[in-house]
Parts: structure tokens; C-alpha cells; sequence
């Protein structure tokens, strides 16, 4: 956990990055298997940040839908930091400071960014 908290802080706003982690998948097979089986996924994406007051989440853009200069929809994953094994970056600064910014901004306020056309 140190060692992701490390590299989660070497991140900056518009590095493209890998992160490997554990999700938690409950369910049932045709034979009554287990439940509650960790699996291994691995995400890319544009680094956002780390988000949540009670549990911290790395924010990863994976598509962008520009509307207008500053206004996006993006598609996201949101990964647990608790559940990181790995963050590794692909490449730093991939997007510009300024369209990670809109991103960003654009991500906080969710829908709202498109109705109200801020």
C-alpha cells in the first residue's frame, strides 16, 4: 500500500497510466461457486486525480466527449486506492494541463455541465 501511495503521488494531472487492481465479484455459477472472488483487472486511462471523503478513489478518464472548448462528458473509472496494487505511468502529460483541468472540472459537475452550459 505505501508503495501505490507513492506512485499515486508522482502523478500528475493529464499523465496516462496503467493501474492494475483487485475488484470484488460477487455471484453465483451454474455449480454454486465461490462468491466474493478478487479479480485482477488492469485500467488505462487519462490520470484525474484522487477523489472521496471517505474512501479515496483514483480518477481515470477513459473517453471524452467534447461539447464545447471547456465542457466534456467522459467516460471514467473510479478505482478504489485501497484495492491498487500498481499505478504505473505510460506517459506523463499526455493530455494538456488546461484540457485536464476542463476534464476534471467537467467530471465534478457531472450532468450539470451540460445543462447549464458553464
Amino acid at each position: 500500500m505505501k508503495e501505490v501511495a507513492k506512485q499515486i503521488k508522482s502523478l500528475t494531472l493529464g499523465d496516462l497510466v496503467k493501474t492494475e487492481w483487485f475488484d470484488a465479484s460477487i455471484g453465483k455459477s451454474l455449480s454454486g461457486g465461490l462468491n466474493g472472488i478478487d479479480v485482477p483487472v488492469t485500467s488505462w486511462g487519462v490520470y484525474l486525480g484522487v477523489l472521496g471523503e471517505k474512501n479515496k478513489h483514483l480518477i481515470l478518464a477513459q473517453n471524452s466527449f467534447r461539447y464545447s472548448a471547456c465542457i466534456y462528458d467522459i467516460d471514467y473509472t473510479a478505482v478504489p486506492v485501497a484495492w491498487a496494487v500498481n499505478v504505473t505511468v505510460i506517459l506523463k502529460g499526455h493530455v494538456q494541463p488546461e484540457e485536464a483541468k476542463h476534464l476534471l472540472n467537467s467530471f465534478l459537475m457531472g450532468g450539470n455541465a451540460l445543462q447549464t452550459g458553464a
